[in-house]
């Protein structure tokens, strides 16, 4: 948690969301990355898709991983996370009416989807 914090301090200085991402799995970091998403004029790059998106590049999956972040993934991060098959989420805070986890719209952890398979395990860092 402390990297997503480092990262996070990082996006705040780019004048982004202060948001870090990291994809971990066997102890190793498979992807990590701070929010880009006013940098780059595209709602798409937060943190957390931007580190899964490194994951698969540089190690072709990051299935069976954990992703930190210190914001609860969105709804758009969610659909990314349960399609790549991270099997735990762990984050420090509740981001509201948009997360996946906390909201109406709780992708992360349906347990209805059947083509993802079973929702990952959610995890809220003291």
């Amino acid at each position: 948690m402390q990297r997503c914090l480092e990262l996070a301090a990082i996006a705040a200085a780019e004048g982004e969301s202060p948001v870090g991402s990291v994809v971990v799995k066997d102890g190793v970091i498979l992807g990590e990355a701070a929010e880009k998403s006013r940098q780059l004029k595209d709602i798409s790059r937060h943190a957390e898709a931007l580190a899964v998106l490194e994951a698969v590049k540089r190690h072709g999956s990051c299935a069976g991983a954990t992703i930190y972040s210190n914001a609860e993934p969105c709804i758009l991060c969610s659909y990314m996370i349960r399609h790549h098959r991270i099997v735990e989420v762990v984050f420090s805070k509740y981001t509201g009416e948009l997360g996946g986890a906390g909201s109406r719209y709780h992708i992360l952890t349906a347990d209805d989807i059947s083509s993802w398979g079973p929702p990952p395990v959610v995890t809220i860092y003291p």
